[in-house]
């Protein structure tokens, strides 16, 4: 027990001066629905629809929501009872011991990374729609990759170094933007879902497995990445009010919300145009467009804007935390576990992720990126559920104040589905991210086993 007193103890006593505790529940609700509503709503939902399930998207969005649910509360239950600001690093370094755990955090920054990077592509294609609608045309080689023809996808790059600056103001400030956001984008899914409603067509529900059954599991592969974003709660432990009673709030409750609005969302887009039709970047708009609503198109494109803003927004906030946790457990140079004593943030870690996922962001195209954010994510999930079974076992003395029911039986649901889901990943994904578990692993032998704080 000696590794969990140490660990769970971190915020509490070491590190007491560096992050502040600023965050209740209903701001951490709103962070959750700030990261998961957003790409899925706005663009993977057609995207998957056209080419994966069809109508049965909403299916889709079940299974996934699912696998999300089982693996949230074990976030939750974990969140209370180990704490920290490295999410699931900082549970696996308790309960698997540090080798795992550096895998499991090297996961992490690639899963943050390539997050921020995707939905930060897929901003820029809305921006590119709105600024054409108001007849402002970019030049196109800078809204494109190299692979696309282009030299740079600008936007895209602006937008993350925007983010950066408003995270290095603190995170008193950043959960006021997240707020005023969120509300704007909620807003904009209830104006679809009102004009929808009086606009399905059930004809366009005829056909409801086009690509049948292992159809319906691909796009639940795909649209997994909607969801990633409630496991950024648990970075936000150490600058938590009251950690034990509103994580698990706001760690369930988001997840609960957005699964909802998402199966509705996904089922109305497929009821009112053909799923054929919505291969686009910008589906929710274009099939108000397609029935008749172009203003209300217009409304919706703004609302994408501000919403995938609030995903990206939280993410790289995650992507910090967990390297900030990472550093100062001496895995990565000492340098990036500092605190700027007035915005009490880690500013130079900020700075250094955000020019690097920025370039990713400008560089790589984004089918390419969110596959491997899938990957490293359920890989995550895995992990998590597995570590409360695994201290259920070791340490059932364990102080519990968020403890999850009918354990071992949900986390090995959430182990289940989300093997299943990777499993339908396509090969080069998987692969790839064996290389980047590769070149973590010649970091951790060659800088990390040297330099932990565990081994010293």
């Amino acid at each position: 027990m000696n590794l969990f007193r140490t660990k769970s103890k971190e915020s509490e006593l070491t590190y007491s001066s560096g992050l502040k505790r600023c965050l209740n529940a209903f701001d951490l609700t709103l962070l959750g629905v700030g990261a998961i509503i957003g790409a899925g709503v706005f663009v993977l939902t057609g995207i998957a629809a056209a080419t994966k399930a069809g109508p049965a998207i909403c299916i889709s969005y079940i299974i996934a929501g699912s696998a999300s649910l089982f693996a949230a509360l074990s976030y939750a239950e974990l969140a209370t009872s180990i704490g920290g600001c490295g999410s699931a690093y900082n549970y696996s370094y308790v309960v698997f011991g540090e080798l795992i755990a550096w895998i499991i955090g090297w996961d992490l920054l690639l899963e943050y990374a390539l997050s921020v990077s995707t939905v930060a592509i897929g901003w820029s294609g809305y921006v590119k729609d709105g600024l054409e609608s108001l007849h402002i045309h970019l030049p196109s080689q800078f809204l494109r990759n190299p692979f696309e023809g282009g030299i740079i996808n600008l936007p895209a790059v602006l937008i993350i170094l925007s983010l950066a600056v408003i995270l290095c103001l603190g995170v008193r400030q950043t959960a006021k933007f997240n707020a005023i956001i969120v509300f704007i984008k909620l807003l904009t899914i209830a104006l679809f879902i009102g004009f929808a409603l009086n606009n399905i067509n059930a004809h366009n529900w005829n056909v409801f497995l086009p690509f049948g059954w292992s159809g319906v599991i691909q796009g639940a592969s795909l649209v997994f990445f909607a969801y990633i974003g409630f496991d950024a709660l648990s970075t936000a432990a150490e600058e938590t009010i009251e950690p034990q009673r509103n994580i698990p709030i706001g760690i369930i409750s988001s997840v609960v919300i957005c699964t909802t609005i998402y199966i509705i969302v996904s089922a109305l887009l497929t009821s009112i145009v053909p799923y054929t039709t919505l291969n686009v970047k910008s589906p929710v708009a274009d099939a108000m467009l397609h029935i008749g609503y172009p203003v209300v198109a217009g409304f919706i494109s703004a609302g994408a804007i501000a919403g995938l803003t609030t995903v990206m927004l939280v993410m790289y906030y995650g992507l910090t935390r967990v390297c900030f946790a990472i550093s100062r457990d001496g895995l990565l140079p000492p340098i990036f576990s500092k605190t700027h004593p007035v915005t009490h943030t880690p500013m130079l870690i900020i700075i250094l992720t955000g020019i690097i996922i920025s370039l990713i962001a400008g560089l790589v195209p984004i089918d390419k990126a969110a596959e491997l954010v899938n990957v490293g994510t359920l890989s995550a999930f895995i992990l998590v559920c597995g570590g409360v079974i695994v201290l259920r076992y070791k340490h059932p003395e364990m102080h519990r104040p968020f403890r999850l029911p009918w354990s071992p039986l949900i986390p090995a649901l959430g182990i289940i589905f989300c093997f299943y889901l990777i499993i339908n990943l396509a090969p080069i994904t998987l692969w790839f991210f064996l290389f980047w578990m590769v070149v973590g692993l010649l970091i951790y032998f060659g800088y990390g086993i040297r330099h932990s704080l565990l081994n010293k």
